[in-house]
């Protein structure tokens, strides 16, 4: 019995199909091997940041230049030009001096000059402490802001504005015993100001003080008070 071939299962007919298959699939192994090679090498954003860093700090080393000194200018040189005259050569400008000689016959008069010498007169030394202090009615100075606390009468403005406060004031006694320079050092309002310093130049003579046996000026400050009741 004869074996007959089906077309349907006949391989032959599609030997040029599977050729061309083949073909491609060979074409994109290759291919897809090619790129993987190249991209095997990935470069990291951290080695871009290093090249990167790398190029801005190599900063080229300049070298600055110094300025040549420059030349001082030169002195123009001032050359004298000397003339020679001729000895038979006459001179035209002649000086004439008059009253060349002095007449000794003729007295010589003689002015006397008043030499004035303006004599400043020094402040004396002002001390803050003596060897023997100043002494008012027997006492020290707490002893006279007594005295003027009981003198001093409140200024009617400043009790009906309510203004009070402590004023604090400076003066001097001198030699003789009296009191001067009387100052504000710390004011509180013009009428209390006033009202103190007006007390205080009104005070009696002290005993003055004295340095080395010598009475001498002594500078003293205190504080006066004012309070309404």
């Amino acid at each position: 019995m004869e074996t007959k071939k089906n077309d349907k299962v006949n391989l032959e007919r599609q030997k040029g199909v599977f050729l061309q298959l083949g073909l491609v699939i060979v074409l994109a192994l290759c291919l897809i091997a090619f790129e993987w090679s190249s991209s095997s090498r990935k470069v990291s954003a951290f080695d871009a940041v290093t090249e990167e860093v790398m190029e801005e700090e190599m900063i080229p080393i300049t070298e600055m230049e110094q300025p040549e000194p420059e030349a001082p200018p030169e002195v123009p040189k001032v050359t004298e030009i000397f003339e020679i005259v001729d000895d038979d050569v006459a001179i035209e400008n002649e000086i004439l001096f008059e009253d060349d000689e002095a007449d000794f016959d003729e007295e010589i008069q003689m002015y006397d000059f008043e030499v004035t010498e303006e004599q400043e007169e020094e402040e004396e030394q002002i001390f803050v402490i003596v060897e023997d202090m100043p002494t008012f009615h027997g006492g020290d100075v707490d002893k006279f802001r007594d005295w003027v606390q009981s003198r001093v009468k409140y200024p009617q403005i400043a009790a009906e504005n309510g203004i009070q406060g402590r004023v604090f004031i400076m003066f001097v006694v001198e030699p003789d015993g009296s009191v001067s320079n009387v100052t504000i050092l710390r004011s509180v309002d013009p009428a209390l100001d006033n009202e103190a310093k007006r007390v205080v130049e009104s005070s009696p003579k002290w005993v003055p003080g004295k340095q080395r046996g010598a009475p001498v000026r002594v500078r003293f400050s205190m504080p006066i008070n004012f309070q309404l009741q």
